[in-house]
């Protein structure tokens, strides 16, 4: 069966789903991703919202009879990729293709980490003891020991850190449940199956750098495909760099103390040193009196911050010279001591800043650290990887193209030979959507603004009865903005739900907002992509500025001062791009299918009155503009009494 065939008005498809009819960019995108992996080409593919891309990438990737990797840029598409999309397509195809789900090991249960949470009864939460004993009797019956897939325990609940593995405690072929690891039994089925999927951080940080097993999976495969691919420049920056944070070197401190009571029992030093260790982090972090992105050189003024490091290094050669005394009494104090050793290298590495293509950073977050050397630019790196390995190379996503071109997305990645291809959304914009730019906004950066965004967008979600998503750009803004809506709805004396990002997870807070009349979320850029909400229920989507990165950020700020030295501008080749292509995805949660409409206001007046801007609404998709709030209510009210009357 072809192509035409398959996607024809007629074809298997229709029968299967009503209401179904032929894109012709559909069509057209399959055609491309086939001749890519045919030719074993490079593909960069912009297909606009409701083009159908998951399909129409689906297809000729499961009639290839390759070995294909999907990679996705989260594990909720990873779950829907492999629960319900290549199912379906698998089904209609009657391809006799296998498929298999790997995500990275801190998704799976170990056994040998959930006997000894459980022998050493070590809870930060008074929750996590009975979260424990849900997770036993699961693992007792579960095929795959995702943790995604147990009842009753919140995926980010604490007492997961205790029962899965990561690289550095897993004790490979010396662990006494070996022969019923989880890991290595999904690990398994990916290596047989013919269709793979993953998520960008574990194609780079298993995959890519070939972690034990799962590395084999990239020699084996003829097509990677990677979706929500705009993600992957700051992916691979993290893991083509060298990081180390505090919650590994306690996590080392602690399984080395546990071990030792286990194990070394007449060894007292050890179990102290793990303990001196731990409390030095601790003490490293308390010298930053907030969280804190900073470049290595402006750490000479943070009061402590050398000696405490010093402190950490001292307190770490000190455990490894104890684990290598008693490394041979068992192979679990081995992998401490192997652990130890590495982490005082990248601490040692991390010290020289004689590295001119790197960055060195700290990442200071509210409960810990994490040290960091970032290449400034990763397009050799990558281009090197994809030159030595050929094979079809499939970058898709709504949002890659900045007006119209990709010269962005290839000069960060190398793609400097890619077929480049660009299919528009099928949704009728203009008639569906409306983009509001006030008029009289102060600067975004004066004292105010939040105020001011609020006041203008509350006439709007009176118009829209809520039903609205409020994205900032930064959190200071979005908990402002939280207070000041609670204020106006009490004042209306109304009871619309309202959410604030950060109160729960992001599947529970889009949960109650799905289901809640009237609600209200407010959110920061963890709401800026991959949510999907159709219908009435999303009608407004207000964004309070254009989402330029602070220039104050460590490795922003050292790219812009290469890419300036260079003869070019960084602000045009740089933070420009990434802006529009991140204001692409936020503007991208509005019309989510054919027969949705809604408001879309953007509360800054550079998108106007810059001549950058230009650039940027050319990039978005064409909606009816107006700077007039009495346009915007007649627009939204023309399209409900249409909706009502359909």
């Amino acid at each position: 069966m072809t192509l035409d065939e398959i996607f024809a008005d007629n074809g298997p498809f229709a029968d299967a789903f009503p209401g179904y009819k032929l894109r012709t960019p559909q069509l057209e995108m399959a055609k491309a991703v086939a001749e890519t992996i045919s030719e074993r080409g490079q593909l960069i593919a912009e297909a606009g919202t409701g083009t159908g891309k998951t399909f129409a990438y689906l297809v000729p990737a499961l009639m290839s009879g390759d070995k294909v990797i999907v990679s996705t840029g989260t594990k909720t598409l990873q779950d829907q990729l492999f629960a319900r999309d290549l199912p379906a397509v698998r089904d209609l195809l009657r391809v006799p293709v296998t498929i298999a789900l790997l995500k990275g090991r801190s998704n799976y249960i170990c056994h040998y980490h959930l006997a000894r949470a459980e022998t050493e009864g070590r809870f930060l939460r008074r929750e996590d003891a009975v979260d424990l004993q849900k997770i036993k009797r699961y693992a007792k019956i579960s095929t795959s020991g995702d943790k995604a897939g147990c009842p009753g325990v919140d995926e980010t609940s604490t007492i997961w850190m205790q029962v899965t593995s990561t690289r550095d405690n897993c004790l490979g072929q010396d662990c006494p449940n070996h022969g019923e690891c989880f890991v290595l039994k999904a690990r398994k089925e990916a290596q047989e199956a013919d269709v793979v999927v993953v998520n960008h951080h574990l194609f780079f940080a298993d995959v890519w750098l070939k972690d034990e097993g799962a590395g084999e999976l990239l020699p084996a495969c003829n097509t990677i495909i990677f979706d929500e691919a705009h993600q992957l420049p700051e992916i691979a920056s993290l893991f083509f760099g060298e990081s180390l944070g505090s919650g590994q070197i306690v996590e080392l401190a602690r399984d080395a103390r546990a071990e030792a009571i286990v194990v070394a029992k007449d060894f007292v030093a050890l179990p102290s040193a793990s303990e001196d260790l731990e409390k030095a982090v601790r003490d490293l972090r308390l010298v930053f009196k907030e969280s804190n992105r900073l470049p290595q050189h402006q750490l000479d003024q943070v009061e402590g911050f050398a000696a405490g490091l010093d402190e950490v290094l001292g307190k770490l050669e000190t455990l490894h010279e104890l684990l290598a005394k008693q490394a041979e009494r068992a192979e679990s104090l081995q992998k401490c001591q192997e652990r130890a050793f590495e982490q005082l290298q990248l601490i040692r590495n991390w010290q020289k800043s004689d590295r001119d293509d790197y960055v060195h950073w700290i990442d200071v977050s509210t409960h810990g650290f994490m040290l960091h050397a970032t290449p400034l630019n990763i397009a050799e790196l990558f281009s090197k990887q994809i030159r030595f390995n050929p094979r079809a190379w499939i970058f898709a996503s709504a949002t890659l193209a900045v007006n119209g071109k990709f010269e962005h997305f290839k000069h960060e990645l190398g793609l400097w030979d890619a077929r480049e291809e660009c299919w528009d959304s099928p949704f009728d914009y203009k008639q569906q959507a409306v983009l509001y730019v006030p008029r009289d906004m102060p600067e975004p950066n004066s004292p105010g603004f939040t105020q001011k965004v609020m006041d203008r967008a509350w006439p709007l979600l009176q118009t829209t009865q809520g039903h609205a998503f409020l994205l900032f750009t930064s959190l200071r803004a979005m908990r402002e903005a939280h207070e000041i809506i609670g204020e106006k709805l009490k004042e209306a004396g109304l009871d619309w739900p309202l959410l604030l990002q950060g109160t729960g997870s992001r599947t529970e807070l889009l949960d109650n907002f799905r289901r809640s009349p009237n609600a209200i979320l407010v959110a920061s850029q963890t709401f800026w992509e991959g949510i999907d909400v159709k219908g009435e229920q999303l009608s407004l989507v207000v964004i309070d500025k254009l989402p330029f990165a602070s220039p104050g950020d460590p490795v922003l700020s050292a790219r812009i001062d290469k890419v300036n030295a260079s003869g070019r501008s960084a602000f045009m080749d740089l933070q420009l791009p990434h802006a529009t292509i991140t204001l692409k995805q936020g503007a991208g949660r509005l019309i989510r299918d054919e027969f949705d409409t809604g408001i879309l206001m953007i509360a800054d007046n550079r998108l106007v009155d810059k001549p950058y801007g230009k650039t940027i609404l050319h990039s978005l998709p064409r909606m009816y503009r107006t700077r007039e709030l009495d346009n915007v209510k007649r627009f939204f009210e023309i399209k409900r009494q249409q909706l009502k009357q359909q």
